[in-house]
């Protein structure tokens, strides 16, 4: 690959990031829409299966492969990321109950801490830069979710675990995403988190009449966010670094502010609004130069 092709390659792949950052932003307010119909484990069961079958046409016409591509890598990656994606989106989907969309976005964006740290335990260092964008990141976050000194919501804590989950989803999918094809991977782990999903959403009961009453966020959920979104992810977080891609991710929190506000009527005190401009900073700042 040329000089040329990589940095072209490189803008794809931050296109997609931004891309995959703004629908993923958006999928809280069709997260917290759906509760009004379904369980949070009928909708995940549902957002998972439409996603494969949405992608798996895709299969036939795109069949590259990367070099070193073998089928146990694809079992591999595929039910390894699977069985992440559905700690984190279990946790997550259970949280938008009783969260609101903006803020449980911003909560979630807790990952682009854990990211770094995971990635050390992986021998990578972080550059100067992405560190202090950490500590902005880190800042925005708290003046947008504390209560009060340190005190939390209990749905927030469990929003920090799912955030955990959400980076080491990012981690194992930027291992096998040199193995494997993006569209490959992202099929078959939304058909693993399905079908984990699939014996809680039993014990929901849920009925015909409730799943076809809510079938715009579901589909919204299952199709764009699920099917494209997190394929965007994979395909971008190919070109790169993981801790870079997180920050770029993690301004899915500023789209779910606002959809919040426009879609569903949420509102933003000043301290919060701080929070969102300190973390836009954050995400840019990851993008300059390194400074070390």
């Amino acid at each position: 690959m040329t000089k040329r092709e990589a940095k072209r390659l490189y803008l794809y792949c931050i296109f997609a990031l931004l891309a995959a950052a703004m629908i993923l932003g958006l999928s809280f307010v069709a997260q917290k829409a759906g509760m009004e119909y379904v369980g949070p484990f009928t909708f995940n069961t549902l957002r998972c299966f439409i996603g494969s079958l949405f992608l798996a046409p895709f299969l036939f016409i795109f069949k590259k492969e990367p070099e070193g591509y073998s089928a146990k890598n694809w079992l591999t990656g595929g039910v390894l990321t699977g069985l992440v994606l559905f700690f984190a989106f279990s946790i997550n989907q259970y949280c938008m109950i009783y969260a609101d969309a903006g803020k449980a976005g911003f909560i979630t964006a807790l990952y682009i801490i854990f990211v770094p740290v995971l990635s050390v335990f992986f021998k990578q260092k972080l550059p100067r830069n992405v560190m202090i964008a950490l500590v902005f990141a880190l800042t925005g976050v708290y003046l947008l979710c504390a209560k009060g000194g340190f005190c939390f919501e209990l749905w927030d804590i469990f929003l920090v675990v799912s955030a955990f989950f959400f980076a080491l989803h990012i981690i194992v999918v930027g291992h096998f995403t040199k193995k494997v094809s993006a569209l490959r991977l992202s099929c078959l782990q939304f058909l693993v988190a399905g079908s984990l999903s699939l014996p809680l959403m039993l014990m929901e009961h849920p009925t015909l009449g409730a799943v076809l009453a809510g079938y715009k966020p579901i589909l919204f959920i299952g199709v764009v966010v699920t099917g494209v979104a997190y394929t965007l992810q994979i395909f971008g977080q190919k070109g790169a670094r993981p801790v870079a891609a997180t920050l770029l991710l993690s301004s899915e929190s500023v789209f779910a502010v606002l959809g919040g506000m426009l879609l569903l009527g949420e509102t933003l005190t000043g301290k919060e609004i701080a929070g969102c401009l300190i973390m836009a900073c954050a995400i840019v700042l990851s993008q300059l130069r390194r400074l070390n």
